[in-house]
C-alpha cells in the first residue's frame, strides 16, 4: 500500500475570470475515483499554495494505468460552481517512485474546449511515497520490458551526454495525443525515466521555492499511426548532422512565464539570452609624480596587473613621469587563483632587467559589484608602495576596480585574461566587434553617341566602343551599328558604388584596330560625387556632352590648356540609383531586402536578439603546430556584423555574448559562422572557416527563445566534414504585429525593381562587385574582419557550376512532382475502380458540383483549411539549419567535389578535364532530349490550326464545329456530367489500346523532322 504524492506549487499568468480583471483560484485534482482540492487564493493571478495532496494507491498497476486530473477553477463565493481556469493531465506511469527523484515541473494549462480562453502554468511536484518508507518497487517483467525500450530509445542521447560530461535533466516531458471514450482530446504528459547516473538535481542558481523552469515540457509529438493526412517529411539524414535542443540557464527562460507576458515594453533588451560569466575588472588610467630610475634621468613607466599566474601589461610610455594609460584588464571569475590583485608600476630597460618602482595591493574580498544600467565606477588615487609594503615618495597611479558581467561596456575593449600570451599588436584581433557594411548604390550609364572623333589615321573611319572604369570595374560597349566619325551606342551599363562617393568614372573612347588592340581615341574623368542621385521613380537626369580630353594628357594641362577650341564630345546621362537594393548576397538567403535610400525605408517590425553561448566538439585545426584552435564567431544581418572575441586553445569554448538587430522584413536570413584566427602569433595565415548556420527568421514563432546546438558542417575536397557544435540562443520579437503581416503581402524587393528592372546578364556580376566591395572595406577596419571571411559569409562563389548542387536541385524538383504524381495516381485509382466506395463517394460528391457549381469554389478553399489545420499537429517545432541530406553532400562523389573546388578557369590535368567535359556531355545530352520533347508537344499543339497537315487540321476545325454547335444547344451541367462519368468508367468498359484523341494528338508534325 502506497500513497500518491501531489504536491500543487503555484501558478502563473492566469485568465482573469471574475469580471475586475482578476480571479480567486484553487487546484482540485483527481485520481483514481478520488477528489480533494486546495484553499482558494482570492485575487491573484499568480497564486502560491505550497499544499499536498495524498491519494491511496493499490499497487503499481493502478497507478501506471490511471491519469492524474488536475484541474484550476475560480472561487465564485455565490454557491455556484467555480469558472473554468485550465487543466493538465498528467499519466500515473511517469510519477517517480521516490521522493528524492521527484522535481517541481511546470505544465502549460490546457483548454477544455475549442472554444475556451486559457492561458498560463502550474507547477506540480508529483510522486509515489510508500507507507513503510521503502522504495516502490514496480514487478520485475514490466519494469525490465519498459526500461529496456527506453534504453534503446534514448541511448544515443545517453552516450552523447556522457562524452561531454553534461549535466542533463533526467525527465523529458513529451506531449502525446491520449484520446478516451467519452472526453476529447487532451494533452497528457509522459515523461521517460533515465538511469540512475542521471538523476536530475535542482539547479543550485534557483532560490529554494523557486520552481525549474523547463523548456521542452511543449515538445511535439510524432504524428500518430494511422494518420492519412500530413505534410511530407523531409527524408531523415545521419543523427549526428540533426539539430539537438538544450535548456541552459537563461534568464529568458526563467523569466518567461512572468516577465514578457506581462510586460508592455517588448523592444527592452535585457541581455537575458546568455549564462552570466563574472569578471574581474581593472581599469589603469593614469599615474602621476613618478620617480626617476635611470641614470640618464628618464622613466619609461608601464603597469603590470598580476593576478595568480595570469600577468596583464600596459605599454610602456617613452621619458614620462605622468604617463597616460587608460587600459582595461577582465579575469575571468571562474579562474581566479587568488584573492590579492597586484598592480605593479615597472621601467622598461632594453638591456637590464626592468627596474621596481612601485606596486598596490588590492584585497578582492572588498571590491564592489557593478551592474549596467549603472555609472561606470569613478577611479581613485592610489599611493605606490614598495616591496616592503611602506609606502613611500614614489608616485601615485589611478585604478578602478569592480566585478561585473560580460554586459559591462567595458568587456568588448578589455584584455582578457584567456589571451594572456598574446602581444600588444595583435591583442585587437583577439576583441570583440561590430562591424556595418558600407552604403551601396547601383551608378547607371547610359552612353547614347559621340561626335567629331579625330582617329590617328586620318583617312581610316573609327570602329568605336566606350570602356567606362568605376573603381575596381570596367565594362565596355558595343561596337556601332554604323562606322563613321560620330558614332551611336544607345547602350546602357550599371556599376556598384560605394559611399563615401570616392571613387573616378574614367570613360575611355577607343578605336578597335584589330583583335586585342585598341587606340584611345579621348578620355573623360568625373568624381562619382558630382553624378546626381535619383530618387525612386523620379525623371531620369537629362543626358550631358563632355569634352573628351586627349589619352597622353593628363586632366590638369586639359584644364589649363585654354587655346584648344576643338575637341570631340560624348553624349551620357548618368545617375546613382537609390530606389534599388544593392545584392551583395543571394536572394534566396538575403538578410536585408530594403532600399539605398534611407529616406525610402520601412520602420522596423520587430528585434532580433542572438545569443551565442558556446560551442563543442571543435576539430583541432592547428594540430600541425602543436595547438588546438583559437575560435571565434561571426554573424551578419541586414548591414551590421559582430564579431565576437577569440577564445584561445579551446575546443568548447563558451563566449555568451548577445547581439540585437532591428528586423524590417519576417522573410530574411541571418548567417552565424565559426572560424579559426590564425592571427594570433604574428602570422598572416588565412582564417580557416569551421562551418556556418544560416536561420530564416519567418521560420521562428515570436518571443519564443530558440536554444539548441547546430551542427558545423563543411564541405571539404575530401567530403562532408562536421568540425563541432555550436550553441545558440534566439529569440525574434515582434513591434509592429499588423505591419508584420501585412509584408507577407508587399514586394519582396524595392519598387525600382518591378517598375525599371535589372537586365538579367547584369545581376550576377553587380552581385560580384558588391561582394568584393564589401569585403575590400570590412578587410580594412581595425581589427580587420578577413576578405576569405566576408566571402564564406556571403557565398560568394555560390553561383559556380556544381553538379552536386544541381542533383539536389533535380532530388528538390523530383520531390515536389512526387506530391502531383501521388494526385494523378490517386485519380488512377478512383477511375479504375481500384477502391469502390472510394471512387462511388467520389461520383456523389461530382454529382453535387456539377449541379451547384457554386460550391465548387468554397468546397476547395474548406478542403485547404482542412488540411491546413490538421497538418498543425506536425508543424516543426524547431528552426531549420544546413540539411546535409537535401543538399547531397554526405554521399557526394569524390571527383565531384574536385570539380567544385576547382579553380576558375580549372588548373586540373588535361584527362581529367576531358573526362569531366564528356561527363557534362553526357548530361547535356539528356537534358537536351527532354527539352527537345517538350518543343514537340508544343508544336504539335501550334500544328492544329497550321495547316501544315491539312486533313489533320481540317478533322480538328469540322470537330471544332459540331462540338460548338453541341454545347451550346445542351446545358453546361449535362456535359460535365457526361465527360465526368466517362472519365470514370468502371474498367470492364475501358480498352487497353491509346484513345483517338491521343493518336491524334501523335500524328500530328513537329519541328524535328526539320532539324539537321
Amino acid at each position: 500500500m502506497s500513497k500518491l504524492v501531489v504536491e500543487i506549487v503555484d501558478a502563473s499568468d492566469l485568465m482573469p475570470k471574475d469580471g475586475q480583471g482578476s480571479a480567486s483560484p484553487f487546484v482540485e485534482v483527481e485520481f483514481d475515483d478520488q477528489r480533494q482540492r486546495t484553499q482558494t487564493r482570492f485575487k491573484d493571478l499568480n497564486p502560491q499554495w505550497n499544499e499536498k495532496l495524498l491519494f491511496n494507491v493499490g499497487d503499481f498497476k493502478r497507478l501506471t494505468n490511471n491519469t492524474i486530473d488536475v484541474t484550476v477553477y475560480d472561487d465564485r463565493r455565490d454557491n455556484q460552481p467555480g469558472k473554468f481556469l485550465g487543466r493538465v493531465k498528467i499519466s500515473g506511469a511517469v510519477v517517480p517512485l521516490s521522493e528524492s527523484e521527484a522535481d517541481v515541473q511546470r505544465y502549460p494549462l490546457d483548454k477544455r474546449g475549442l472554444f475556451s480562453h486559457i492561458k498560463g502554468d502550474i507547477a506540480l511536484r508529483i510522486y509515489a511515497a510508500p507507507i513503510d518508507g521503502s522504495d516502490m518497487i514496480p514487478p520485475p517483467e514490466e519494469f525490465a520490458e519498459k526500461e529496456s525500450k527506453e534504453e534503446k530509445q534514448f541511448e544515443p542521447e545517453q552516450f552523447h551526454n556522457n562524452n561531454h560530461n553534461q549535466n542533463p535533466h533526467s525527465f523529458e516531458e513529451v506531449e502525446t495525443m491520449k484520446p478516451k471514450k467519452k472526453e476529447k482530446e487532451s494533452r497528457t504528459f509522459h515523461s521517460i525515466g533515465a538511469q540512475p547516473a542521471f538523476e536530475a538535481k535542482p539547479p543550485s542558481h534557483l532560490p529554494p521555492n523557486q520552481p525549474e523552469l523547463r523548456s521542452d515540457f511543449m515538445r511535439a509529438p510524432g504524428p500518430p499511426p494511422g494518420a492519412v493526412m500530413h505534410m511530407p517529411l523531409p527524408p531523415r539524414q545521419n543523427p549526428e548532422f540533426q539539430l539537438i535542443e538544450t535548456s541552459p540557464p537563461l534568464a529568458a527562460r526563467r523569466r518567461q512565464s512572468y516577465y514578457y507576458r506581462s510586460s508592455g515594453d517588448k523592444t527592452s533588451s535585457t541581455y537575458d539570452l546568455v549564462e552570466q560569466m563574472h569578471y574581474l575588472y581593472v581599469s589603469v588610467v593614469k599615474a602621476r609624480d613618478l620617480p626617476v630610475m635611470d641614470v640618464s634621468g628618464s622613466l619609461d613607466p608601464y603597469v603590470e596587473v598580476k593576478l595568480g599566474n595570469y600577468k596583464g601589461l600596459t605599454k610602456h610610455l617613452e621619458k614620462n613621469q605622468n604617463p597616460i594609460w587608460k587600459q582595461i584588464f577582465a579575469f575571468s571569475k571562474e579562474r581566479l587563483q587568488s584573492n590579492l590583485l597586484e598592480v605593479t608600476v615597472k621601467d622598461k630597460d632594453l638591456i637590464t632587467k626592468d627596474d621596481f618602482v612601485g606596486r598596490v595591493l588590492i584585497d578582492l574580498t572588498e571590491v564592489p559589484l557593478r551592474v549596467p544600467p549603472d555609472s561606470p565606477l569613478a577611479p581613485q588615487w592610489y599611493r605606490l608602495e614598495d616591496k616592503k609594503g611602506m609606502k613611500t615618495n614614489r608616485g601615485e597611479v589611478m585604478l578602478a576596480v569592480w566585478m561585473g558581467t560580460q554586459a559591462d561596456e567595458s568587456f568588448p575593449d578589455a584584455w582578457h585574461s584567456d589571451a594572456h600570451r598574446v602581444s600588444h599588436s595583435n591583442l585587437s584581433n583577439t576583441r570583440s566587434k561590430v562591424y556595418f557594411s558600407p552604403k551601396l548604390y547601383y551608378l547607371r550609364i547610359q552612353v547614347m553617341e559621340a561626335q567629331d572623333l579625330v582617329p590617328s589615321d586620318k583617312g581610316r573611319v573609327p570602329d568605336a566602343i566606350v570602356k567606362i572604369q568605376a573603381g575596381n570595374q570596367t565594362r565596355a560597349t558595343r561596337t556601332s551599328n554604323m562606322r563613321t566619325m560620330s558614332p551611336q551606342w544607345h547602350d546602357e551599363l550599371m556599376f556598384v558604388v560605394s559611399e563615401p562617393f570616392e571613387d573616378m568614372v574614367i570613360v575611355s573612347v577607343d578605336d578597335r584596330i584589330g583583335p586585342g588592340k585598341d587606340e584611345i581615341l579621348g578620355r573623360l574623368f568625373i568624381p562619382v560625387r558630382d553624378v546626381p542621385v535619383r530618387q525612386e521613380t523620379g525623371k531620369m537626369p537629362d543626358p550631358r556632352w563632355f569634352n573628351l580630353q586627349r589619352h597622353f594628357m593628363s586632366m590638369e594641362e586639359e584644364t589649363e590648356k585654354k587655346k584648344e577650341k576643338f575637341s570631340s564630345k560624348i553624349l551620357l546621362r548618368l545617375c546613382i540609383e537609390a530606389g534599388y537594393h544593392v545584392l551583395d548576397e543571394s536572394t534566396h538567403f538575403s538578410s536585408d531586402l530594403q532600399p539605398s535610400s534611407k529616406h525610402l525605408r520601412k520602420p522596423s517590425i520587430g528585434l532580433l536578439e542572438l545569443g551565442i553561448l558556446s560551442a563543442r566538439n571543435l576539430m583541432p585545426m592547428k594540430a600541425k603546430d602543436g595547438r588546438m584552435t583559437d575560435p571565434y564567431c561571426v554573424a551578419k544581418y541586414g548591414n551590421k556584423w559582430v564579431r565576437t572575441r577569440t577564445l584561445l586553445d579551446a575546443l568548447a569554448p563558451k563566449w555568451n555574448e548577445q547581439y540585437t538587430w532591428e528586423v524590417h522584413d519576417p522573410c530574411t536570413v541571418i548567417t552565424i559562422g565559426v572560424f579559426d584566427n590564425g592571427q594570433i602569433n604574428d602570422g598572416d595565415s588565412r582564417d580557416q572557416r569551421i562551418g556556418k548556420v544560416r536561420v530564416r527568421l519567418s521560420t521562428l514563432e515570436t518571443d519564443r527563445v530558440y536554444t539548441h546546438y547546430y551542427p558545423l558542417l563543411v564541405l571539404t575536397p575530401g567530403g562532408l566534414k562536421k568540425n563541432g557544435e555550436l550553441q545558440l540562443a534566439l529569440r525574434y520579437t515582434c513591434t509592429s504585429f499588423v505591419n508584420m503581416m501585412a509584408q507577407y503581402g508587399r514586394p519582396l524587393l524595392p519598387k525600382m525593381h518591378y517598375v525599371q528592372p535589372i537586365p538579367v546578364r547584369h545581376i550576377d556580376l553587380l552581385r560580384h562587385q558588391a561582394m568584393q566591395i564589401v569585403a575590400t572595406r570590412l578587410s580594412r577596419s581595425e581589427p580587420p574582419l578577413r576578405r576569405e571571411v566576408v566571402e564564406y559569409m556571403l557565398d560568394v562563389d555560390y553561383h559556380m557550376f556544381s553538379l552536386r548542387r544541381s542533383k539536389a536541385n533535380f532530388s528538390r524538383i523530383m520531390s515536389l512532382l512526387s506530391s502531383v504524381t501521388l494526385v494523378c495516381k490517386w485519380f488512377n485509382d478512383i477511375c479504375t475502380w481500384r477502391n469502390p466506395i472510394t471512387t462511388c463517394l467520389v461520383h456523389v460528391l461530382f454529382l453535387i458540383l456539377v449541379c451547384y457549381p457554386e460550391l465548387i469554389l468554397p468546397t476547395i478553399f474548406l478542403y485547404l483549411f482542412v488540411i491546413g489545420m490538421w497538418n498543425y499537429r506536425y508543424r516543426p517545432r524547431h528552426p531549420p539549419h544546413m540539411d546535409a541530406r537535401i543538399s547531397q553532400a554526405d554521399n557526394a562523389h569524390p571527383d565531384e567535389l574536385d570539380e567544385e573546388f576547382d579553380t576558375f578557369p580549372t588548373s586540373r590535368p588535361a584527362d581529367i578535364v576531358r573526362m569531366r567535359y564528356d561527363r557534362l556531355r553526357s548530361v547535356g545530352g539528356r537534358v537536351q532530349t527532354v527539352v527537345g520533347d517538350l518543343a514537340t508537344q508544343g508544336e504539335r499543339i501550334q500544328a492544329l490550326l497550321s495547316w501544315r497537315d491539312p486533313r489533320a487540321t481540317a478533322l480538328f476545325i469540322v470537330f471544332s464545329l459540331i462540338w460548338a454547335v453541341f454545347i451550346y444547344i445542351t446545358p453546361f451541367q449535362v456535359i460535365a456530367i457526361l465527360l465526368g462519368l466517362f472519365m470514370l468508367r468502371h474498367p470492364r468498359f475501358r480498352s487497353r489500346m491509346p484513345s483517338v484523341p491521343a493518336n491524334f494528338f501523335k500524328r500530328l508534325p513537329a519541328k524535328s523532322d526539320m532539324l539537321l
